[in-house]
């Protein structure tokens, strides 16, 4: 799962997108103008930026540039109609990381947005392996060693999460803005319950938890635990 903003016009078209990637369980937050993405990029974080060229108010070409100068690294992929060299140049240059021309097919639109999340430290294949335990992004299933852990939603969108960073320490407001859409109204109580019974379902009784929580700073998967993890 990965969280993904959507700025499209196209009402028809953003439905589209936003099914298409919801298949693939990622987050996924829309708005239909430049400048409520300017808003959102300003407030939130994301994965993955799919940006339509034609915007009211700011074109994508300028988002993506005001992005990039205000030191935003987020990948980008460009959505237009404009089918030229020049075009396609224009828009690169402007700082996006991949360009597709509508009309589209699905198959590609999906097969972009999985190259520009690849993250080739963390996957084997297309599994997430952290010590003993295995999350696969494309089955929505987790296991350890073997044995099927059944999760929750939440729960399945933090591990990953985690699992994507392990050993990385996330306080609550990070996480939060990473895993959480914005629209909801998570609190940090409500991460403390998420981990808590996150915990039960992969760690194993008598051994450290595999997420440690830092004190005063936030929670971290643990590989070195996970790896010493034979049951």
């Amino acid at each position: 799962m990965s969280k993904i903003l959507v700025v499209e016009d196209d009402e028809n078209l953003k439905n589209m997108v936003t099914d298409l990637l919801e298949a693939e369980h990622h987050s996924v937050e829309t708005v239909g103008t430049g400048h409520d993405a300017e808003d959102q990029l300003k407030a939130y974080k994301f994965d993955l930026i799919i940006l339509d060229w034609n915007l009211p108010g700011i074109t994508g070409v300028e988002l993506v540039q005001s992005f990039r100068a205000r030191g935003g690294n987020t990948p980008v992929l460009m959505l237009t109609a404009r089918r030229t060299i020049d075009d396609k140049e224009e828009g690169l240059e402007s700082g996006a990381d991949d360009y597709i021309t509508k009309p589209f097919e699905p198959r590609e639109l999906i097969a972009r947005v999985k190259s520009l999340l690849r993250r080739p430290a963390a996957f084997s294949g297309n599994v997430l392996r952290v010590g003993t335990l295995q999350l696969d992004p494309i089955r929505y299933t987790v296991t350890r060693n073997g044995s099927l852990i059944n999760l929750t939603q939440l729960e399945f969108k933090l591990l990953e999460f985690l699992m994507r960073h392990p050993d990385t320490v996330f306080g609550v407001e990070a996480l939060i803005d990473r895993v959480w859409a914005s629209s909801s109204n998570v609190t940090a109580a409500s991460i403390r319950t998420c981990v808590k019974t996150l915990r039960k379902k992969i760690d194993v009784q008598d051994r450290p938890s595999a997420i440690q929580n830092i004190p005063n700073v936030g929670y971290r998967i643990d590989s070195t635990i996970l790896a010493q993890i034979e049951v």
